[in-house]
């Protein structure tokens, strides 16, 4: 058992390849924590004018999660797909053994944009196979019934949440949820007592069992939890994730996520190669030549990381 608990987890700022004048929150994966349930990924891009040209660029072993908060964004990826996400859709990208995509904000100008971008990692029965994507324009939502104030809504990204299932494919129990807090609610969040889970307030304020969160915290609640109580005094924006714990070896480097250096390093060496890049992850539709290169390969070898919290 990991233990009930909330544990305090700050994002870093980091630079977002391929983004020109752009940094990105990075929550996960945490030096403690590389992953809850099988997510193993969080960065928040935005709020902020920006103009996003994220060039072609492979992933293998995981899922893609992008959640806009603000802002219209275009997705292209090697599996055919071209397509405009919106506030309120999903966009899903299953990676396999190998895929590559481009993302860009409409027009040639700075728009506001803001956005959650998210990886799961695929188990060893899904990690292996072809690569796919889906866009869900309209997933479901339940309301959570308040002790004080009007009711929250959550709407269910992906995996299970409040009885609710998302249409999005998943390949582990997991949930991605937003949760919707007007202002001066109380509302006791269900949880699934053999999952981990954690909270991070997206936007407004919140307290999460009587502790005051501040925005873009995540708060690591552990596992053995039925239920979470949360209280806006203004309204929140809240984010679940969590899942039933990843037992699996994860070796993560750039964009790819493995179990081994040696598979890191093949599908590095693939990518760089330009017939075994076509072979391995395609070419991302209605692009020429550009494409992000892979960064050189650390002095060490990879290992997997491991919890410490």
């Amino acid at each position: 058992m990991i233990g009930r608990r909330s544990i305090s987890l700050e994002p870093r700022e980091v630079p977002l390849g391929g983004v020109r004048g752009m940094n990105v929150l990075r929550t996960l994966p945490n030096r403690d924590l590389p992953t809850v349930g099988a997510w193993c990924f969080l960065d928040r891009f935005g709020p902020g004018p920006v103009r996003m040209r994220v060039e072609p660029h492979p992933h293998i072993g995981l899922q893609t999660v992008t959640w806009p908060l603000v802002g219209d964004m275009r997705h292209r990826d090697s599996v055919d797909s071209d397509v405009t996400l919106k506030r309120g859709q999903l966009n899903l990208m299953t990676a396999g053994h190998g895929v590559s995509h481009s993302e860009y904000s409409l027009g040639e100008e700075a728009i506001p944009l803001d956005a959650l971008q998210l990886w799961v990692v695929l188990p060893e029965s899904a990690r292996h196979g072809a690569g796919g994507f889906e866009q869900h324009t309209s997933l479901p939502t339940v309301a959570i019934p308040a002790s004080s104030g009007s009711d929250a809504t959550a709407t269910v990204v992906l995996g299970e949440f409040a009885g609710i299932r998302s249409p999005a494919t998943v390949h582990t129990p997991i949930v991605g949820a937003e949760i919707a807090l007007p202002a001066g609610s109380r509302v006791t969040l269900p949880l699934d007592e053999a999952w981990e889970h954690a909270i991070v307030l997206v936007e407004g304020d919140v307290s999460i069992d009587s502790r005051p969160v501040v925005r873009n915290e995540m708060l690591y609640l552990g596992d053995t939890r039925s239920e979470v109580s949360v209280s806006s005094a203004e309204g929140a924006l809240l984010f679940v994730l969590g899942g039933e714990p990843f037992e699996e070896d994860l070796v993560m480097w750039w964009n790819f996520a493995g179990r081994t250096h040696e598979e890191i390093a093949q599908a590095r060496a693939d990518w760089e190669t330009p017939d075994a890049a076509t072979a391995r992850f395609g070419h991302v539709v209605t692009h020429g030549a550009e494409r992000i290169p892979a960064p050189e390969l650390p002095n060490v070898r990879l290992k997997a990381r491991r919890r410490r919290i």
